[in-house]
Parts: C-alpha cells; sequence; structure tokens
C-alpha cells in the first residue's frame, strides 16, 4: 500500500469498515495508557507527524464514497495533527482523588462523542494530572473502522519500546491450554463424529444467532435496559485488576484455557450482580453473551507492515461474535461450573461452522441491499443481546512511549447499542478488567465488588483440584 498524492483514493474500505461506519451503527476503541511519570506533550507533533501518521495510511484518510456510489474507499488527506491533540484544563494543585472525578468525567465525555467524517479517524487526549492510577494518561480514542484490536495493537506496539532496554522486544504471553494426548488411532476414530457434530453445531448456532439478529430478545435485567438509543447514552468507565498468575494455575487445573477462566468469572460476577439487584427473577433472566472471536489463523501479533504486505492481509477487522448465554444459577450449582459452561460453549463454537456462515451472510446482505443493511442486522445483534466481552494480550515486559513508562494500561469500545461492554487485558502480570456501563442505569461500584467476589469464590474453589 502506498501513501499516494493528497486528494488520490487509495483502497476500497474494508467491507467490517463499512458496517461499524455508518449511519446505523459507529464504534470507536479507546487505548488508556497510563503514565509512571508526568507527561511532557513538548514531542507531541512532531511523534505524531514522523512516527504515528506513517504506520498506516488509514489515519491519514477520510471515507469517500466511491464510483460505484455503494461502496466506500479512503481518500488521502493533509492531517493538521493540532485538531486532533487534546489537553483538557482542569483546576491545578487537587488531590488525585479529585482528579479521579475529572477524569472519569472526561472519558466519558469522549467516549459518548463521535468522529467528525471530515478528517481522520483518531484523536488524542492527553490528561496531565496526577490521579490514584497515574502521574498522568493518554488516551488514543480510534474508529473501529481504522482496524480491529490486534491490528491496533500492532500500530500501538509500533510506538512502544521496552522501556528496561530499547534494544529488547516486547514479549507476549503464552496462552495455551493443556493439550491432551491421544493417538493416531483415536484421532481417527474421532474424526467423523467431530466433522458430523461441526456441520449440527454450525446449523443450530447459526440459526440461532440470525433469529437473536432479527427476533428474539434477552430478557430486560439490570444489566439491559431493552430502550432504544441505549448507545447515545452517557457511560461510566471503571476498571479493576486481577492477577494473571492465579487465572493460570486456575485454568492449569481445570485444563480449561485462560480465556474460559475470564469469561467464567465474568459470568459469575454477572449473575451475582443481577441477583444483587432484583434477586426475585435472577435466576431464570435470559442473557445472552456476544464474545468477539479473531478469525484470523495466526499465533501472536505482527508488525503493521507484516499485516499489510501479506497477500492475505491480516490488517483491518477480522471478527465475528459467539453468542454464549450466561448460565443461570437455577442451572449452575457450583463457582465451577461457570467455567465449564464457558469452556463448553466457547469450545464448540469455535470448532462450528457458525462464524464462517455468518461472514457468509453479510457478505450476502452487502451484495444484494448494500452495507447499511449490514450494519442494521449487526446492530440489531447488538441490540437484542445484553453484553459484550472481547480481550486483547499484552506484553509482559514494561512499555514505554516516548521515555514515558506506562504503568498501566486498558481498552474500551463505545458505540455499541448495550448497556454494558467488558473488555480486558494483560499486562506486566496483571489482567485490567474495564466495565463500560450506562450510567445511572447500571451502579459500576456494586458491578466491581461482584467481579472480585466472583474470582475469589472460582479461586477457592479451584484451590481444592490438583494441578494437571
Amino acid at each position: 500500500m502506498e501513501f499516494g498524492e493528497e486528494g488520490l483514493l487509495q483502497e476500497p474500505v474494508s467491507p467490517g469498515g463499512q458496517f461499524i461506519n455508518s449511519s446505523i451503527l459507529s464504534l470507536a476503541i479507546l487505548a488508556v495508557l497510563e503514565s509512571q511519570v508526568p507527561i511532557d506533550d513538548s514531542q507531541t507533533f512532531f511523534l505524531l507527524k514522523n512516527v504515528f501518521l506513517p504506520i498506516n495510511p488509514r489515519f491519514s484518510s477520510i471515507m469517500v464514497e466511491g464510483a460505484d456510489k455503494k461502496n466506500k474507499q479512503w481518500k488521502r488527506v493533509t492531517v493538521k495533527v493540532e485538531d486532533h491533540v487534546h489537553v483538557p484544563i482542569f483546576p491545578s494543585g487537587m488531590s488525585p482523588a479529585s482528579y479521579d472525578i475529572y477524569f472519569d468525567e472526561y472519558i466519558t465525555k469522549i467516549a459518548s462523542e463521535t468522529f467528525p467524517q471530515s478528517r481522520p479517524l483518531w484523536e488524542l487526549h492527553l490528561f496531565k494530572y496526577p490521579t490514584s492510577h497515574a502521574a498522568g494518561q493518554m488516551i488514543f480514542k480510534i474508529h473501529h473502522a481504522l482496524g480491529d484490536g490486534y491490528s491496533l495493537m500492532g500500530a500501538l506496539l509500533s510506538c512502544l519500546q521496552n522501556a528496561h532496554n530499547p534494544s529488547i522486544p516486547l514479549t507476549f504471553p503464552t496462552l495455551n491450554s493443556a493439550k491432551n494426548e491421544t493417538s493416531s488411532r483415536s484421532r481417527v476414530f474421532e474424526f467423523m463424529p467431530k466433522i458430523l457434530s461441526s456441520v449440527f453445531n454450525g446449523a443450530w448456532d447459526f440459526s440461532w444467532s440470525i433469529l437473536k439478529g432479527t427476533w428474539i430478545e434477552d430478557d430486560r435485567t439490570p444489566i439491559r435496559s431493552g430502550v432504544d438509543g441505549v448507545e447515545f447514552r452517557p457511560v461510566s468507565v471503571s476498571t479493576l485488576m486481577l492477577p494473571i498468575e492465579e487465572i493460570k494455575l486456575i485454568k492449569n487445573k481445570l485444563g480449561v484455557t485462560i480465556n474460559d477462566v475470564i469469561t467464567g468469572t465474568i459470568f459469575m460476577g454477572i449473575r451475582m450482580y443481577i441477583q444483587e439487584m432484583n434477586s426475585e427473577k435472577s435466576s431464570s433472566q435470559n442473557c445472552t453473551a456476544l464474545v468477539l472471536l479473531n478469525t484470523r489463523l495466526v499465533a501472536g501479533y505482527k508488525s503493521v507492515q507484516e499485516m499489510l504486505n501479506e497477500t492475505n492481509k491480516s490488517w483491518g477487522n477480522r471478527f465475528v461474535f459467539l453468542h454464549v448465554s450466561v448460565p443461570k444459577s437455577s442451572e449452575v450449582s457450583k463457582p465451577l461450573d461457570f467455567v465449564w459452561e464457558a469452556h463448553n460453549i466457547i469450545k464448540r463454537q469455535r470448532k462450528s461452522s457458525a462464524w464462517y456462515l455468518t461472514t457468509r451472510l453479510w457478505d450476502i446482505l452487502k451484495k444484494f441491499r448494500g452495507p447499511e443493511a449490514v450494519s442494521k442486522y449487526i446492530y440489531s445483534t447488538l441490540k437484542n443481546t445484553s453484553i459484550g466481552i472481547t480481550n486483547m494480550i499484552g506484553p509482559v515486559e514494561q512499555m514505554s512511549l516516548a521515555n514515558h513508562p506506562i504503568e498501566g494500561i486498558y481498552f474500551i469500545v463505545t458505540g455499541a447499542p448495550q448497556c454494558l461492554s467488558v473488555t480486558a487485558m494483560s499486562y506486566m502480570g496483571k489482567l485490567r478488567i474495564a466495565l463500560v456501563a450506562e450510567k445511572d442505569f447500571i451502579d459500576t461500584n456494586v458491578l466491581q465488588v461482584c467481579m472480585k467476589d466472583a474470582f475469589r469464590v472460582i479461586c477457592e474453589a479451584g484451590n481444592e483440584f490438583p494441578i494437571k
């Protein structure tokens, strides 16, 4: 991909990019980097022009209509970086607790704002006040149409270095689950049943996803109001920290994946919250989570150039949603059942053909009814479910951005017609879970306590198991 001259069309916008930047649906990703030292913004414009913008031409482009008037293309424009950088001003000399409140109000404000379509779809916000979490905070707000979390993490890593030794590349944890050794003979006998199971499960899961996207809604619960326009309502953002080593210990004892433990913890925390807020109906209410599945056949992150130079380019939006029912309290009797249920459902859906059929359905809708029809279908799928869950893997070592050691990092996704979304990211041996909840509808303080209690109870139950 070449930069080209200003005003020239660069390339078509990917189908996924068009689906999530339309008049119906507009999603954004906010990545929050917590600096260990006060923020020095003297090099900001220089670094944006010479490091950030050259990463990908999309950062210097806007979406315009293509020649066919149906599909959009990226058009190169001159970027005025000063229009993309925001430095809020608050009273000086206040306590970190006071700045916590200012930061919460500020991130709530920018999370609810939409991007102007007349300039490239990214912003940088510098919060230069000490909070209880950091000496200063940098917020990269990037439209989801530019790429998904995998792509944008690859771009972000192009700007970051190992804080202790810039010459050594950042490394990432291995998150593979324990594998059971089976003989080749056993695999032969298991092959046909697995194929048949995949076909049956795929047909069932695909049919269910269509129903959830067109007709069947989740129950109204303390985490789902069911009202129209929830994506335009103010949100509150809060985070909590869980130790990766304890999550790995549970993973190894149960023979599941880290994602299973995280999802099971979230599910149990949600059920505890619903019961706390509405104990009479909590055990029987239907809740569905949309768990994001990365459809790339790659292990680990690649550099931006590797993504862009591949024959089958991995940059962009390569994801589908897995519909995972949150186990009902009446159907599970033990804390670890939430982990087992998450493991079994996600494992089955990953191996089914439903996600492939869903992408084909999007292609058909786009071909015959246009990108807006697909946006409407995805919007309806999000609106009819209760919660979105996605996670990313972060580096093991501490990162540094322009001589600012990064103490913590998390990300959130905004713009979805849901009252609650949960994101998780690992970094330096910790898992940071971020909760984006509809303000004045979901009590994030109570929800945080429920999440922590759920993890504690799951860990205690896991102590009874030997390590496999």
